[in-house]
């Protein structure tokens, strides 16, 4: 899964429901995913910078539970 989005920002969502908390993804990619206290995952990079989006289709397809996903800005404004 490779993720393209010229000149506009990417956000990383993290749906906690879904979350069991295996930490593959902030042991992956500390730079853009932190742990809590709780050991669920909070987004440190927000927006995602560019330099960083290569890792994020690896990053949401290695999360077993599927509670990752990565979501353009909105168009409106």
């Amino acid at each position: 899964m490779t993720i393209h989005a010229q000149n506009r920002a990417l956000s990383l969502k993290v749906d906690r429901s879904a979350c069991a908390g295996h930490g593959l993804c902030y042991g992956a990619e500390p730079e853009i995913v932190d742990s809590d206290d709780q050991g669920y995952p909070v987004v440190v990079a927000e927006p995602i910078p560019e330099e960083l989006r290569d890792q994020l289709g690896a990053l949401v397809e290695m999360c077993p539970e599927r509670a990752l996903s990565v979501e353009l800005p909105n168009s409106e404004g």
